[in-house]
This record gives structure tokens, C-alpha cells and sequence, in this order.
């Protein structure tokens, strides 16, 4: 197979990276290290540990991924939102092994360390608002989500957590349980724990609401099954990720935080798939005007690639809890708090931000038109690098699982990697590390649209572009 090529760095950057940032297929995807080790691991690893593609990596930096076959993929996925700055930043990689000599582990509440703090108040700094705040660092999502739902019972006394229809938590039991589709996260590990309640979201492709009446939906739900008497908290994803990048309606989030204060109710923002400038903001709740949470969840972006996770909120809530109440063995440890400043610093030095924004840009220009070229393309969606593509059965709003499995497949096969999202297994999410080229971009999309017209479903001719 010939190597393909593009241009290696990113428009207007003074930064380097240690792989050409460039897609390179020199052998069939997977290659043949790629299968060797895919035969040790189906004898060895647990099939539920399931894979988008069986391809093994060995190294990468920036946007780029290099496989075992020495095959240079482009990275639209980041590890599910994890590496946005880029993978294997130099700076990030520093801090870790310069910590990694001094202290790796003491447990901070055992003996603590200046480290937790300082990141603790950096998320005091850059979560939105201007009250007093406090944090709690775990390990992953899930256990921040978790540590949330604790926290807000403990400070309302109150046992009801509502959460919204097609969102995702986690893969905890709790968090199981505050998940919306029951395949594959769900099915089978029950039983999950009571007291959770899944509303309907603002879904503006699908439901055709303004932002008001779908939060006025959302609301009629909590009064009539619910009772917010009862609730400690409303758990949200400003903009939900494994759900299909579903982004509520202008106005959707000022209601319901409206409501929320109104009737003593918790406002947690989920962010950790959105989170520490992926979506061109330091967090996505900041696209939905002067709405501030009562406590934000941050995980993935913020270590770079370090297992870090954190519960921030009013310090009043956060300080309900008695001590010991919350916290764990590892949450917070040197080295991951040590790789989350650096991403901090990396962020703002190198104005990451905008340069989120930036890929906003391109892609809108780049694959914003799909939905008049493709008549299997329902919608465009997103903000910085964080898009969806919600494919359709052709001129209908049905979901298009097929067509979703046939693009993921081709890309792959071709040196791009994309993920999967939506409740119907229909949306093509991009997640990007926000120093993608824009040539990397306009490469990357070239490979989805030869996946999209080479799609034929059963009995049916072809996918043409739409006249």
C-alpha cells in the first residue's frame, strides 16, 4: 500500500514535534505486529476490555499516532478527550519523570504534599465563577462523578440524583446506574443502585425545542416523577460526549440552573469529557452564557495523559462532608498533580484555548457542509474539538448505525482514527488534540468522505452526494 503524506506542522506554530505530523500507510492496517499482538492478547486479556480497532501503537506526539508497523495514523480521538494538548507534550513529559525521582506516592491524607494544593487552587481559578471553592482529586471520571453525588447528598440531605436522558457518567456501579443506554455499559450488571433519574435533554436535531421549553419539559418531569423536594442534585454534560455531542439549545442550562437554586438543588457540571479547553473555554458550561455550576467534574485533559480526576464546587458543599468522608489512595498523587500543572502551564503559554477555537473554525469550514453534500449527514455539531456528525438513514432522521460502523471501519483501515457516540450508535465524534494542523484536518476529512461514498447498504446502490 503507498504511503500517504501531508503537511507536518500546524498553521502559525513555533513548536516542533517528534513525530512528522503527517499520515503515513505503509502496510494494510492492522500490520503484522499489529496481529501478533492481537493473538497474545485474545489469550491473555479479557474480551470485555473491547477495542475500536485492533491496531497497536508504539509512540506519538502532537496529532499523530505511530503504530508497532511503523504506520503514522491521525489522531481524531485523543484517547477519548485525554491528550488535547497534544500527545507526549515535552514539558508534561518532564514534570513527570523530574517527580517521579522525588516523590511518587505518600497518600495526601496521610501525609499531604504542595502539589494537590496548588492544583486545587488553579480549578478554584479557572472553573466559572468568583465564589469561594474548594476541591477534593480522585483518579478517574467516574469517581469524581461518584464523589459529586456524595457530596451533594451529604450537604442537602436529600437522596434523588436526576441525571438526563443519553448522558454518561461512568462505568462505576453508581455511575452505571446514571448512564443512559443500557448497551454495552449496563446490560447484564445490575443491579444498580435506586434514587436516580434520567430526564429529557434539550436534543435541538431531534426534538426541535428552544432552549426554554425543553428546560420547561425537563422541569414538568422533575415535578411529576420526581419531586424536587426530594432531589440533591442535577447531574449535566454541557455538552455530551459519548451521547453524540448533543449541545442543549440556547437558554436550556440558564433555566435549569434557575431552577436548581430555586428549590435547593444541587447543579453539578459534568465536564470531563468537555473540560480544560477542548471546546475553545476552559469549560463548555462557559458556552451557555453566565451559568455557574455548583460543583464541575474534571478528568481526562487535565494531566495530559496522567490518571487525575477532581470534584470543585462552593466551598459551603464541598465542606459538608466530615473529614475522611471523602478522598482514596491514589487520587491526587504527585506525579499526576505534577503533569497537571504542566498542562495548566501549557495551556496558557501556548494559547490552547485558541488554538481549540481555531479547529472550530476549520472544521466548520472543512466538513460543515456535509449536510448539503451528503443526504446521509443530519447534522454538523460541536465546539472547538469537540464535533459530531450524526448520520441518518438518507433524507430521513433515522439513525444510521451501519453507515457509522462502515465509516469507522474505512478510516481506520486508511490511517485516521474517529470515534463512535450516540444512543443509536449513529454519531461520528472527533475529538482532536487541539494542536491539529489544519492540513491534517483537511486529510483527515478527505479519508471520512471516501468512507461515506464508498458506503453501500444491503440491496441499496452506493451513497452519492446529495444534489
Amino acid at each position: 500500500m503507498p504511503s500517504v503524506r501531508c503537511m507536518s506542522l500546524r498553521e502559525g506554530s513555533s513548536r516542533s514535534f517528534s513525530v512528522p505530523q503527517e499520515r503515513r500507510v505503509a502496510t494494510a492496517l492492522p500490520g503484522p505486529n499489529s496481529l501478533a499482538l492481537q493473538a497474545r492478547r485474545v489469550a491473555s486479556v479479557s474480551r470485555g476490555a473491547g477495542t475500536l480497532a485492533n491496531i497497536y501503537m508504539d509512540h506519538a506526539a502532537g496529532a499523530v499516532l505511530v503504530d508497532v508497523d511503523g504506520n503514522r495514523l491521525i489522531d481524531l480521538g485523543s484517547g477519548i478527550g485525554v491528550n488535547t494538548i497534544g500527545h507526549a507534550h515535552p514539558d508534561v513529559a518532564a514534570a513527570v519523570a523530574e517527580q517521579a525521582t522525588k516523590l511518587m506516592h505518600t497518600l495526601f491524607t496521610v501525609t499531604p504534599y504542595e502539589n494537590y494544593v496548588r492544583v486545587a487552587e488553579k480549578l478554584a481559578q479557572i472553573t466559572p465563577g468568583t465564589h469561594e471553592k474548594h476541591s477534593i482529586l480522585v483518579n478517574s471520571g467516574a469517581e469524581a462523578v461518584e464523589n459529586a453525588a456524595k457530596i451533594a447528598r451529604r450537604f442537602t440531605g436529600r437522596r434523588a440524583i436526576v441525571v438526563l436522558d443519553h448522558a454518561f457518567h461512568g462505568r462505576t456501579n453508581m455511575t452505571m446506574a446514571m448512564t443512559y443506554r443500557p448497551w454495552p455499559e449496563r446490560e447484564g450488571m445490575g443491579p444498580f443502585p435506586g434514587e436516580i433519574y434520567s430526564v429529557p435533554v434539550s436534543y435541538p436535531f431531534r426534538d426541535g425545542l428552544t432552549g426554554e421549553e425543553a428546560a420547561e419539559r425537563t422541569i414538568d418531569y422533575i415535578e411529576t416523577h420526581v419531586g424536587p423536594r426530594d432531589v440533591a442534585a442535577f447531574f449535566a454534560e454541557p455538552i455530551q460526549g459519548d451521547g453524540g455531542i448533543v449541545i442543549p439549545a440556547p437558554g436550556y442550562f440558564t433555566r435549569i440552573a434557575e431552577y436548581c437554586r430555586d428549590n435547593g438543588i444541587v447543579f453539578v457540571a459534568d465536564e470531563i469529557q468537555a473540560g480544560i479547553a477542548r471546546t475553545g473555554a476552559w469549560y463548555s458550561i462557559e458556552h451557555h452564557g453566565d451559568v455557574v455550576p455548583d460543583l464541575v467534574c474534571t478528568a481526562k485533559g487535565i494531566a495530559g495523559g496522567m490518571p487525575l480526576a477532581a470534584v470543585t464546587g462552593r466551598a459551603e458543599i464541598m465542606d459538608a462532608v466530615q473529614p475522611g468522608g471523602i478522598g482514596g489512595t491514589f487520587g491526587g498523587n504527585p506525579v499526576s498533580t505534577a503533569a497537571a500543572l504542566a498542562v495548566f502551564d501549557v495551556i496558557e503559554r501556548e494559547d490552547l484555548i485558541g488554538e481549540a477555537q481555531r479547529v472550530e473554525r476549520t472544521l466548520v469550514s472543512r466538513i460543515g457542509g456535509w449536510t448539503d453534500k451528503y443526504d446521509v449527514v443530519g447534522e454538523v455539531r460541536g465546539k472547538g474539538a469537540m464535533f459530531g456528525v450524526e448520520l441518518v438513514e438518507p433524507g430521513t432522521r433515522k439513525p444510521n448505525p451501519a453507515l457509522l460502523k462502515h465509516v469507522l471501519k474505512h478510516a481506520t483501515e486508511h490511517g485516521v482514527v474517529p470515534l463512535d457516540a450516540g444512543s443509536w450508535d449513529s454519531v461520528l465524534r472527533l475529538l482532536p488534540p487541539v494542536v491539529i494542523s489544519d492540513a491534517l484536518i483537511d486529510d483527515a476529512a478527505g479519508v471520512l468522505e471516501e468512507a461515506i461514498e464508498s458506503f453501500q447498504g444491503v440491496g441499496e446502490p452506493g451513497i452519492t452526494p446529495a444534489s
